[in-house]
């Protein structure tokens, strides 16, 4: 990647989270920690997975590909972020730039899919039961991954391409913590308009889309839990509902609040602070809610150590 027509811009400055020398140290060990987290949460989930043949259902196999996602994409972003709260100068490369962009806008819309496929997968287990296993077939759960990474590949491609054409003379300094679309757009020197017009459509696509598909979904599971005469039964059914609307929730809340939102001096502050949660907080927070409370994971975290005893 070639700085693209012409940008005399060769690298860029992050400004990052806050500019108080005084919260820096506590900023990188608060965020050091939550990365180990999420590191340690989605690497355990991922490898229980694996090792558990009972945990090979499509449930499973789309948590498995979600840790995944996660693992990468706190990965593109987290540890630029800790070396910038130790560095005077926060500087990345302009190539280095677009590709976090495009690692970043990847794996962001992959999770907005896979959520996706878990509502699913939850309204078909309990809407049609008897019909679970033909829906939600091998083919059908590969085929709704690769549509997934498919949407994700072309949405990253776009948004790429998209800022490649454009030029970057002087202003180099990028008022976020990693290169998001955003902030970029304020700093070139040529029209955005096609920029601005991709990110609409794009991210309107991307966030419409799965959310009107979650929000149907869940309106027949909540149909289907109603009419559940047991209040043990509702009780779980709506448990295990919660865990995955809270994620949901927070992550696309977190990302509409910053991409529909008017661009502003004062907007762009607290998009930094809406992105931490759909940046940093959802990766870690997906291996808890789905896992820890989750018997299945608990069992197999028993024998996987059981195991390892022997």
């Amino acid at each position: 990647m070639n700085p693209g027509n012409g940008s005399l811009v060769t690298e860029f400055i992050l400004v990052g989270l806050t500019d108080q020398p005084d919260l820096q140290i506590s900023l990188f060990l608060l965020f050091l920690i939550m990365y180990v987290i999420t590191l340690i949460g989605n690497l355990g989930l991922v490898t229980l997975i694996g090792l558990n043949s009972h945990l090979h259902t499509p449930m499973y196999f789309f948590l498995f590909n979600l840790s995944v996602i996660d693992l990468c994409y706190s990965s593109v972003f987290t540890p630029k972020m800790l070396m910038n709260f130790m560095s005077e100068k926060n500087v990345i490369s302009y190539k280095g730039c677009m590709t976090q962009l495009f690692f970043f806008c990847f794996f962001a819309i992959s999770e907005c899919y896979v959520l996706t496929s878990m509502a699913y997968d939850r309204y078909v287990a309990i809407c049609n039961p008897l019909l679970y296993n033909i829906a939600m077939s091998p083919t059908v759960c590969s085929s709704l991954m690769f549509g997934s990474y498919f949407l994700s590949f072309s949405g990253a491609m776009a948004h790429t391409g998209c800022m490649l054409r454009l030029t970057f003379c002087e202003a180099n300094i990028i008022s976020h913590y990693f290169c998001d679309i955003l902030p970029l757009l304020q700093l070139s020197c040529t029209s955005t308009s096609i920029n601005e017009l991709v990110v609409f459509i794009v991210v309107g696509i991307n966030i419409i889309v799965p959310t009107v598909t979650i929000f149907i979904s869940y309106g027949f599971i909540f149909s289907s839990i109603l009419q559940i005469t047991s209040t043990e039964g509702r009780s779980k059914a709506f448990s295990t509902c919660s865990s995955h609307i809270i994620a949901v929730s927070l992550f696309f809340g977190s990302g509409a609040f910053v991409y529909f939102k008017p661009s502003s001096a004062g907007s762009m502050d607290e998009g930094k602070i809406s992105s931490v949660f759909y940046t940093n907080t959802v990766p870690l927070m997906n291996p808890l809610i789905y896992s820890l409370r989750n018997k299945d994971v608990q069992l197999a975290l028993r024998k996987t150590l059981s195991r390892r005893k022997f």
